[in-house]
Order: C-alpha cells, then structure tokens, then sequence
C-alpha cells in the first residue's frame, strides 16, 4: 500500500518537534492518483472490523438479518488451490445479484458491515468513499481508472452521494464498466428525508439515480439508533474560551503528541484551496485536532468542505478540540432544511463523537 506521500514536499506537520503545535493552514497537499487507488482501504478504525466483531442491537432484528445476508453474500468466493472460486451471483431475498446496497440510518454500523465483508473477499478488492473514487477518475482520467481497477472481486462504495447528477452518472457508468467485467459491488449513501430528522435513508433514492444499474443491486435494511449518540451528550463538546483550547492543545504537544491548532475560519479559507481528496493526507501524522472561534456557517460551499474534513477527521480517529459554538450547531437552519440535508445530519454525529473522544486524549 502507498505511503502516501505527498507532492511535490511531504508534510510532516512538524513532527521533529513534538512540543510545538502545527498549523493545518501551513500545508499544502497534492494526492497523486496512483496514490489515490494504493489508499483504497478500510479507515483504520475498522481494520479489524469483521463480521464477527458486529454487535447487533437485539431491538432491531434487521441488524442480524443484514450480518446473515452478508455472510450468504461473501460466500461466493470459494478458496481453492491457488485462488478462489467465483460461485454463482449470491442469493439475497429470493434473487440474484452482483451487488448489495446497505440501507440504513446514521450510527447503526453500514461501514463496519461493509468493512466486514471487504476483509472476506480475496485480493485485488477495493474499499473508499464516493469521493475518493470520483478523485481517482478525475486524476488518472476515466479510462485508466476503469483499467487500473479491472479485475477486481469486490468495490466497496461508503457514502454514495447523490447531491451531484453529473457526479452520479460518471460513477453509475464507471461501475457498470467493472461489474460487467466480473467485480461485485457493495455500497452505502445518506438520503435521509427531512421529516423527524431521525437520519433514515431512502433505498429508492439510491436505486433511482443509479437507474441503468439498479436490477444488479439487492437492498438490505439496518434499522437502528446512532451508537455514537448512544452514551453521549446532546451536543458537541466545547471549551469556555479560546485560551483554554490552546492551553490544552499546547500541554498534549509537550506530552509529545502532535497536535494542530487553527482559528476556525482560517481552516475553512484553507480547505477552500485544498482539493477534498487531500484532505486525509491534510491530517495525516497529527493526534489531535485544536480548534478556536467555531461559529456557524452561513456559505454552503463552506459548510460542504467542513463535511469532507471531518469525514477524514472521523476516519482517522481523530480527537477535537474546540472553543467557541458546539461544532454540531455550525449548519445554519435553512442548510439543515435544504437539499445537502444528510451530509449535515452525518457531520453533526460525527462532531458530538470527536469532541467527546477528545475529553479522552491519548495516552502518554
């Protein structure tokens, strides 16, 4: 797997002096599109998530019956004496399909299922986010895209967006390029609809915009409760004062973790000018997350880049500190009203699980 090196200067967010904060607005990273593809893993939070390890909620019955499916549906490859076997298309709900959609709300464990079963399939398999595989095509270019990952036994799609037509349709005919040639598809998206702000998700939506492609997809439903609002406070976690974020933020860099420390509102100019599939390698080597003077956003552009970066925030396990308004209360009303409705809703529970990690910083 790539390093990740970035070009054309690595960053290494300071690291030779531990006890110095470091600056997310000093750095400048540029992906290349072969990196790109050698980054198409698990986060590391579920590099050990199995099918094994899924904890389903005994309320909600669909959770086991989705582990089962999954099963039945991982089972199709076969090992055999120097590969693996394809079996015939797995079997979901009385039907044959190459692909499977998990269907769910917010925090009832899509990505650790969908994890689970990218660790049963063999080699070559591939695992990102919506975004991450629009920034390969959009790097390498459509057709060495299509041919760098032909061949594969499974693609594994979190957060299938479906704000962007023109996005959707470049994906829809992307997959149906690799399915034809052999590869099985599992994907996940957020469409939840604005009623109750309960963060359930809509398959229709999914299967819609997918239309060319939508016979090949059987759909399991999760229901459930976010486990990260669970045991955790209403709201995103935040310090009284500015003061207090940086002196907290400076004690963990002296305990010699690396940390980053930035105004709110310089981050947010600086991921303006940051491309979004940069923005793990943007965090990448730092501990903790500092941030001063979070206020609420009124730009939606603004809004949607503050979405990409904490998804990678999240990815990367990355405890926030923040001084200023909860960050889950940064999306102005007539945002959480509007179209981008579920990247709103998804952030805000990520927010609440970051900022509660971070009354639990790293060990020394």
């Amino acid at each position: 797997m790539s390093s990740g090196a970035v070009h054309p200067t690595k960053i290494d967010h300071g690291m030779t002096a531990p006890a110095e904060l470091v600056h997310l607005t000093g750095c400048n990273p540029v992906v290349l599109g072969t990196e790109i593809a050698g980054q198409l893993t698990p986060p590391p939070q579920f590099a050990h998530a199995r099918f094994e390890s899924y904890r389903p909620d005994p309320g909600f019955p669909s959770q086991q019956t989705a582990v089962t499916a999954l099963r039945a549906f991982a089972e199709q490859w076969v090992p055999r004496p120097g590969g693996f076997l394809f079996r015939s298309r797995a079997k979901l709900s009385g039907a044959e399909h190459p692909g499977v959609y998990l269907d769910g709300g917010f925090g009832v464990g899509k990505t650790h299922l969908l994890a689970a079963l990218w660790h049963e399939a063999p080699a070559p398999k591939y695992f990102g986010t919506f975004i991450e595989y629009t920034a390969l095509v959009g790097a390498l270019g459509y057709n060495p895209a299509v041919q760098l990952l032909r061949g594969a036994t499974l693609l594994c799609i979190d957060e299938f967006e479906l704000d962007d037509p023109g996005d959707t349709m470049l994906m829809s005919r992307f997959l149906g390029e690799l399915m034809a040639g052999g590869a099985r598809v599992s994907a996940t998206s957020n469409t939840p609809p604005n009623a109750l702000g309960e963060g359930r998700f809509a398959a229709s939506d999914f299967l819609r915009e997918i239309s060319a492609l939508a016979a090949n997809f059987a759909t399991l439903r999760i229901d459930g409760l976010d486990y990260r609002r669970r045991n955790s406070e209403a709201h995103a976690l935040s310090l009284a004062t500015d003061a207090d974020v940086t002196r907290t933020a400076s004690m963990l860099a002296e305990r010699g973790h690396r940390v980053s420390c930035d105004s709110f509102d310089a981050l947010i100019a600086h991921l303006a000018g940051v491309h979004p599939s940069a923005f793990a390698a943007l965090v990448r080597g730092i501990e903790v997350v500092a941030l001063t003077g979070v206020r609420q956003l009124t730009d939606q552009n603004a809004a949607l880049r503050l979405v990409a970066f904490i998804d990678r925030a999240y990815d990367a396990e990355l405890p926030i500190i923040a001084s200023g308004i909860p960050l889950d209360e940064v999306f102005a009303p007539d945002m959480l009203a509007g179209g981008f409705r579920k990247k709103y809703l998804r952030a805000m529970s990520r927010m609440i699980a970051l900022t509660a990690a971070s009354s639990h910083p790293p060990p020394e």
